[in-house]
């Protein structure tokens, strides 16, 4: 750690591209899908679904996605400099998830990063409260293990990043507590995001391995945040958390946040907006809080660029802002 750090977040990831389509909440019914939920499906169910949703809706976005790779674009945008470990398939759309990352400070594991297969696909079925609910294929993705992870990068960092969504997979569920172990042994900062209540509901015990025995810096929302503690007592909750988290930012939706900085709890305001896509807010608002406090801002600054940042995301489609409303946010 005498080293100067010269990345802010190394963080590893589900490479996915989206594909956003606009449906009525009748549809999740006819098709029997679980609503505001990621679930994981193969690739023909995928590819059925999007048959379906071309012809009765047409695609409304494309768009580089994942939830790390999100935050990390966010994080790049508004300054900060990140390295991103994840497996593509040689296909075209890995070629489009690497351009999505447009000319930024992300390096990638370029060694590693592509494999034979498809490349890991997201459909992304908004509903017209805004919610987001996602039918997941991860292709490659499911094959991320320790020999893609770039160690030597995560000595430079400033903060690990840890995806909740890799523990479906045992390979990229073992890589990340291979990586968090690393750098609790090297003294690096360790973060992690729940990701999804699907992670809670059908992958807690998943989850408590990767966290075990806690990190420095825990993501997630209210609903995630209760999952995991077991409880319908948000206080009850956020009270156990900070016994697995030195540092807490629980997302509020609509009311906000609230953050732990290790002494006190910090409320953030909300911003009033109206929502049209809510995918991708949670990724903005890791991704804003992250750059804040690896680039000099206290923790309540940080909460506000990133609750401020989260609103302007979920006013338009996709997870992603363009690269100039960031510096706008930054004022």
């Amino acid at each position: 750690m005498s080293q100067e750090k010269k990345i802010d977040v190394y963080a590893v990831g589900n490479a996915l591209v989206d594909k956003e389509f606009e449906v009525s909440d009748t549809f999740f019914e006819t098709h029997g899908i679980e609503k505001g939920l990621m679930t994981l499906v193969e690739g023909d169910a995928q590819a059925q679904l999007v048959d379906v949703l071309m012809r009765e809706h047409g695609l409304r976005k494309r768009a580089g996605g994942g939830s790390a790779a999100n935050t990390l674009y966010a994080l790049s945008q508004f300054g900060g400099s990140a390295f991103y470990s994840c497996k593509l398939g040689n296909d075209e759309t890995g070629d489009f998830f690497l351009a999505q990352l447009g000319d930024q400070n992300i390096e990638t594991n370029t060694a590693s990063q592509r494999a034979d297969g498809a490349s890991g696909r997201c459909v992304v079925m908004i509903s017209p409260d805004a919610e987001r609910t996602m039918h997941t294929h991860l292709g490659v993705s499911g094959s991320l293990d320790t020999d893609d992870l770039d160690l030597a990068a995560a000595d430079r960092a400033k903060f690990i990043y840890l995806e909740g969504y890799l523990v479906t997979s045992p390979s990229a569920r073992a890589a990340i507590i291979e990586l968090k172990r690393y750098a609790q042994q090297q003294g690096i900062a360790t973060a992690m995001t729940f990701s999804d209540p699907s992670m809670l509901e059908y992958f807690r015990d998943n989850i408590v391995e990767v966290l075990g025995d806690g990190v420095d810096l825990l993501f997630c929302n209210e609903k995630e945040l209760q999952l995991w503690a077991q409880t319908n007592d948000f206080e009850a909750a956020f009270t156990k958390a900070q016994g697995f988290a030195k540092q807490l930012v629980v997302t509020l939706g609509a009311k906000g946040a609230l953050l732990f900085d290790g002494e006190k709890r910090i409320p953030i305001a909300p911003h009033a907006v109206k929502a049209i896509d809510t995918n991708g807010a949670g990724d903005m608002f890791a991704g804003a809080f992250l750059y804040g406090i690896t680039n000099g801002m206290g923790f309540e600054a940080a909460g506000n660029l990133a609750s401020l940042a989260s609103a302007k995301v979920v006013s338009s489609f996709g997870p992603r802002l363009e690269p100039e409303a960031h510096a706008e946010l930054l004022g």
